[in-house]
């Protein structure tokens, strides 16, 4: 007879899901503030940001999967390992975002070599850590409500993370957020320590080489996956766009920037417990595809918006985080699920996330890759007012997002939903601590 897994206390999930704080700060700043900082302060081309940031994140993207293995490998090891080698990410990641914004060479081709260096560096060792946070929660196990409280209080704190990032270099000033982040970090690793612990992998046989390609071989994960690089790539062109939206279309105040952000984010973190309760009804699919329908038509209004429109923009921010809690807390559920299914529980965990982040990086690269270019091709530039222009930014911020959206919708539907599956495998107990 199966039986249901514990109920996660807040204890339990504080402490593991922490973490996703200082990770979700860091990840503000990289994605969306970083491309507008080195456009506006420091003169340099919107086709040369979008190629940095294109061949950091493909080259940082590429090695998610190897990433993944060696995760996996550091499990076998012991949880020691897996915390060892998170602080030195940790710290590596500290290092790299503050070089970043304060760099120490001068001119456009210095400091074009010193942010693809250096967003390397950030962005390996922000993958590190986090494939392994998120393996972490995925060996904790459990039916389809208990995995996605996991993964709902590593999001939860990684709202709060965005929101701090959002406001606080806004309003402190980037050295502020570099100590801020600096404390979380902290914290959150040391949470981390205290975390409920996945079985000992020790006793089982060696992670073998082929391993790195076996999540491609299971045709759940496959259809996932197409629905989730829709999913993203929708999602990531209006973070990429964002503060262009903003400051150029609204032609908002900067002291409106912060709650714009800060409105989506906090709308998100209150979802969420509400989404849960759908899941417990609909299941995590369902759930996952009325977020996307919800995001389509509030996210429809921001196409008719121009200057003076601060106040309906931020009510599309507000109605649109709360789609967003689906995006957060159940694509990664969902993909503890295929892992659980598939057998390769205890085993493989990091390579199918390793896959799992380089989707997601190919997402936001693919964002800022290619719209950035296109839209310097196609006459718009930071600071313009020419209708044309900024005619040309709305329907890349608003519209392509949504078309994008309602394929992964039916993505979703026609793949995942249609489609007969077999039932969810038996609640497994979440693991106690071990010494």
């Amino acid at each position: 007879m199966s039986t249901a897994a514990p109920r996660l206390t807040a204890r339990q999930g504080l402490a593991y899901g922490l973490l996703g704080l200082p990770l979700a700060f860091a990840a503000l700043p990289l994605y969306v503030l970083l491309p507008n900082h080195y456009a506006r302060e420091y003169g340099m081309p919107l086709a040369t940001v979008g190629a940095v940031l294109l061949a950091a994140r493909l080259l940082d993207a590429a090695t998610d999967p190897l990433l993944g293995r060696l995760s996996d490998y550091l499990f076998q090891r012991s949880a020691r390992t897996v915390l060892a080698a998170g602080a030195v990410s940790a710290v590596l990641l500290w290092f790299g975002l503050a070089g970043l914004f304060f760099p120490s060479v001068q001119g456009v081709p210095a400091l074009t070599a010193w942010a693809l260096c250096l967003l390397v560096l950030t962005s390996l060792a922000y993958s590190q850590i986090g494939i392994a946070h998120q393996a972490w929660g995925a060996r904790l196990g459990g039916d389809e409500l208990h995995r996605s409280r996991i993964v709902a209080w590593r999001e939860g704190a990684a709202l709060v993370g965005v929101v701090l990032a959002s406001l606080v270099p806004a309003l402190l000033g980037l050295p502020v957020m570099l100590g801020v982040f600096a404390a979380a970090l902290l914290l959150g690793w040391w949470a981390w320590t205290r975390a409920p612990r996945p079985p000992s992998a020790a006793l089982q046989a060696p992670v073998p080489r082929a391993a790195l390609w076996h999540p491609w071989r299971q045709a759940p994960f496959r259809r996932l996956m197409v629905v989730f690089l829709l999913n993203g790539i929708a999602s990531a062109i209006p973070a990429t766009l964002v503060l262009f939206f903003v400051q150029d279309r609204l032609q908002a105040p900067p002291a409106q920037e912060p709650w714009f952000l800060g409105s989506y984010f906090v709308c998100a973190a209150l979802s969420i417990p509400l989404w849960l309760r759908a899941v417990a009804r609909w299941g995590l699919a369902r759930t996952w595809l009325a977020g996307m329908l919800l995001a389509v038509a509030v996210f429809l209004w921001a196409a008719a918006l121009g200057a003076g429109d601060g106040l309906p923009f931020l009510a599309v921010c507000a109605l649109s985080g709360v789609a967003l809690g689906t995006d957060l807390a159940l694509p990664g559920a969902l993909l503890a699920g295929v892992v659980a299914r598939q057998g390769d529980r205890d085993r493989h965990e990091g390579v199918y996330f390793g896959w799992w982040n380089l989707a997601s990086k190919l997402n936001l690269a693919l964002a800022a890759g290619l719209a950035l270019p296109l839209l310097d091709a196609l006459g718009y530039t930071p600071g313009t007012r020419d209708p044309a222009a900024l005619h040309t930014l709305g329907r890349a911020y608003a519209l392509l997002p949504c078309t994008l959206k309602l394929l992964a919708a039916a993505g979703l539907y026609l793949l995942i939903l249609r489609p007969s599956t077999p039932a969810d495998p038996p609640a497994a107990p979440l693991i106690r601590r071990t010494p």
